[in-house]
């Protein structure tokens, strides 16, 4: 005679396991008890979650994978790019937890990489407006080898390419409106490097004193600045007033440049002029 003992082992999903074990005085040497059990012994899966069946892909289709573990560097460049897009959209006052979110990481991982928001603040910074200067635009400026009015087309024409980005124009700005100092910071960088090169070069062109005898004052390198300000103004129509502005950027600075060397130099002359009388 036998005895059957069921176990079933854990809680997952395994199959239930019958152990047969001898009863007492049980005739081992006997085998027809023996097969008449087993034929009726079956056994008994254990209870199965259903499991959906997946859903097959169409032609063409790539199967869904989950978020890719970045290299260190890339994931800090992605944070950055979003970033800049962010603020460009809704100022520096939108936090750092719905950027995570747009990222689709967390807030903690972002302070991983940028501990405080003032951090991340200072890459943007570095990131839309120090690394996108090119050195090559002071050298242009410069060359008096070369007609003014060409090398300030050739500057204006590429810097507009760099600075004319919806990007670029409102951080500019919202950095103002919400007391940040970018703007700040970078306007002391373009007068150092723009307006008091382009105030030399009219100098020069206008037949006066050198800077280094009589030095520039702040009438000279408001008029200067005008031209720069002038096509800044056309980024401000386009991407804060959405006003259309005209598709040729390279024909209006073509036209804006004219229109300085038309007026300015005049001034210049005139003022010194009042000077000296």
């Amino acid at each position: 005679m036998v005895s059957v003992v069921w176990i079933k082992r854990g809680g997952g999903p395994k199959a239930t396991i019958c152990h047969m074990m001898p009863a007492p005085h049980a005739d081992m040497n006997d085998p027809t008890p023996l097969k008449r059990l087993l034929a009726r012994v079956r056994v008994k899966p254990a209870h199965r979650a259903a499991v959906p069946e997946a859903r097959r892909l169409r032609k063409g289709e790539k199967a869904p994978t989950g978020p890719r573990r970045l290299k260190r560097e890339a994931r800090e460049q992605q944070i950055v790019s979003e970033a800049i897009r962010y603020f460009a959209e809704v100022g520096f006052g939108g936090d750092t937890r719905a950027l995570a979110k747009r990222l689709g990481v967390t807030q903690p991982l972002l302070f991983r990489y940028f501990p405080t928001k003032h951090a991340l603040i200072e890459r943007v910074y570095q990131e839309v407006f120090v690394s996108r200067w090119n050195p090559e635009w002071e050298r242009i400026l410069a060359d008096r080898a070369r007609p003014l009015r060409a090398r300030l087309v050739d500057f204006y024409r590429d810097y507009a390419r760099v600075v004319l980005t919806p990007e670029w124009v409102r951080i500019f700005l919202f950095s103002g409106l919400t007391g940040q100092d970018l703007n700040q910071r970078y306007l002391k960088f373009i007068r150092d490097r723009v307006y008091h090169r382009l105030g030399e070069e009219l100098r020069a062109h206008c037949g006066l004193p050198d800077p280094r005898r009589r030095p520039l004052d702040e009438v000279e390198l408001e008029l200067a600045r005008l031209l720069n300000e002038k096509i800044f103004y056309l980024g401000v129509r386009k991407w804060v007033y959405n006003v259309a502005v005209p598709a040729d950027t390279d024909a209006v600075i073509d036209a804006l440049v004219t229109a300085f060397l038309n007026g300015v130099p005049r001034a210049l002359r005139e003022l010194h002029a009042r000077r000296r009388g």
